[in-house]
């Protein structure tokens, strides 16, 4: 049965949702409740797709299963290429299991083009899933810079005042990137001849040439993750989006970025990876560091998060360079904690927005009188957003600090004051906005969550706590895979190593036999 197209079918049923959408016709307000419910279930039928492939996904091996193969642009040699190993299965389930959230966190919010807003939401999601899928470097990049379309239009139709500065911001920043990205995947195409993602793998080009195409893909990745000083983006796009799109942004998106080095800098750039993961991991800590820093001055809720967001993904960063088992599977861990964590607490924030239309963070205070659910369930996030054990938090950060006490103990002290930094820029919001005095009477008049809330935070609460105590469950799909990717990384780096030593006695001979004829 694994003959059928499953692969495509989840990529593209989406679509099918868009294009029935699209017909759906008759009065605005009929039209608007119709569009909801087909984008609801379109993305649940999605997600059924991706828990059934989950499911049936051999966790044993480390090869790409569920593939599919055909000629897409012939002349070019370039194929239409699908498959998905345990690192992309996580991040597909991931963006099926999301979209729904967003598209029930969008169900009351969202008064105006709603047709617009959910055929937006189920475009980005089949862009979204292609981008995990994709093993044709082209197709991985129309996939990759799709995504920046349907985002661009969320941002800007339906978002805050600012929203059409925040849209173009983001818009032009990770365009950007992406054209160096072009260029990079060109030039490997020139010189091997494919665009195959795994043949590219099995034949990196020469060790200089690796080095500009590792900075030109960096250049893009880094901008999508955000990493430091190419972050400045993230926090305009995440306070002007609305709730259900900084929730897709810092849930799906900015993953991206992580994905994109675990499938193109450490194994087709494997040496370049090596020379420049100082780089990477003075970069990390400064994110780390700066944004744990800036997230504590804040007075938006929203701006809040997604400083810390940055720092987050400096954890990512930092153990994805580590090239050990340890910090790998913890920066992939990491990134699915982040993605449910931070995804969770932007729809808390849309919770108390949609009462008191206001992220500032001093108009709230002693809520928990009023919202006891509300206070229990934000606590529970910022705990997982602290790295509390118990929690995916503490996990994905453990992992990743542990790989990088493997390579280098004062890089791991570094980054590791970011867990003090956490704890205090997390504690301090979720004092301010849930306990001291009431001063703020409509504040204190806020029911608490209602039905629709609490069916779309539960499970997130569940996962979140369950991932804490048995991260075994991501771990044992992940884990062949990384396996792989390491070994591959560790022989090419070992044989060039090897190569170099070899020159290096070569050329001691030839001058040694110099001196000998001169003398």
């Amino acid at each position: 049965m694994f003959d059928f197209p499953l692969l495509s079918i989840m990529t593209f049923l989406p679509l099918a949702g868009v294009l029935i959408i699209l017909l759906i016709r008759g009065d605005e307000k009929v039209v608007a409740q119709n569009a909801k419910y087909m984008a609801l279930y379109t993305s649940l039928f999605t997600l059924a797709f991706a828990v059934f492939m989950y499911l049936k996904f051999d966790p044993s091996s480390a090869d790409f299963q569920f593939t599919e193969q055909s000629n897409w642009l012939a002349p070019l040699g370039l194929k239409y290429h699908l498959g998905v190993d345990g690192i992309s299965m996580l991040f597909v389930l991931l963006s099926a299991a999301l979209t729904p959230v967003c598209i029930l966190a969008s169900w009351e919010s969202i008064k105006k083009r709603v047709k617009e807003y959910m055929m937006a939401f189920l475009v980005l999601e089949c862009f979204m899933i292609g981008t995990f899928c994709a093993l044709d470097s082209i197709l991985f990049y129309v996939f990759f810079e799709g995504v920046l379309i349907p985002m661009f239009l969320i941002i800007g139709v339906w978002g805050g005042e600012r929203r059409v500065y925040s849209a173009y911001k983001f818009f032009l920043y990770t365009l950007l990137g992406s054209v160096l990205m072009l260029l990079a995947l060109l030039t490997l195409y020139v010189q091997v001849g494919t665009t195959d993602i795994p043949t590219l793998i099995e034949n990196p080009v020469a060790r200089d040439l690796q080095l500009w195409l590792w900075l030109a893909v960096f250049a893009s990745f880094a901008v999508k993750m955000p990493m430091w000083p190419v972050h400045t983006w993230l926090p305009d796009a995440h306070v002007e989006a609305p709730t259900a799109g900084s929730v897709i942004l810092a849930g799906v998106l900015l993953k991206m970025g992580g994905y994109g080095f675990l499938r193109f800098s450490l194994p087709m750039f494997p040496e370049a990876s090596e020379f420049f993961a100082p780089l990477v991991f003075g970069l990390s800590i400064v994110a780390i560091i700066y944004t744990s820093l800036v997230a504590l001055v804040q007075e938006d809720m929203k701006k809040l998060i997604a400083y810390s967001s940055v720092a987050h993904m400096g954890f990512v960063t930092l153990g994805i360079f580590t090239a050990t088992r340890y910090g790998v599977e913890g920066g992939i861990f990491q990134m699915l904690s982040h993605g449910l964590i931070s995804g969770a607490l932007f729809l808390c924030v849309g919770v108390v927005y949609d009462r008191l239309h206001t992220r500032e963070i001093a108009r709230y205070g002693g809520i928990v009188k009023n919202m006891p659910k509300y206070a229990t369930v934000f606590m529970i996030f910022t705990l997982g957003s602290v790295g509390l054990p118990g929690t995916s938090g503490f996990v994905g950060e453990f992992l990743s600090l542990l790989g990088a006490f493997q390579v280098n103990t004062v890089v791991a002290a570094f980054a590791a004051t970011g867990v003090i930094l956490g704890a205090a820029y997390m504690l301090l919001l979720y004092r301010r906005v849930v306990f001291g005095p009431q001063e703020n009477k409509d504040a204190a008049k806020m029911p608490d969550l209602n039905k629709r809330e609490i069916a779309l935070l539960a499970p997130i609460v569940v996962l979140v706590l369950w991932l804490g105590v048995s991260p075994n469950i991501v771990m044992e799909k992940v884990s062949p895979s990384v396996e792989k990717l390491l070994t591959h990384y560790e022989e090419q780096v070992g044989s060039a190593a090897q190569s170099n030593d070899l020159d290096e006695l070569h050329e001691m001979g030839e001058a040694e036999m110099l001196e000998g004829g001169e003398e």
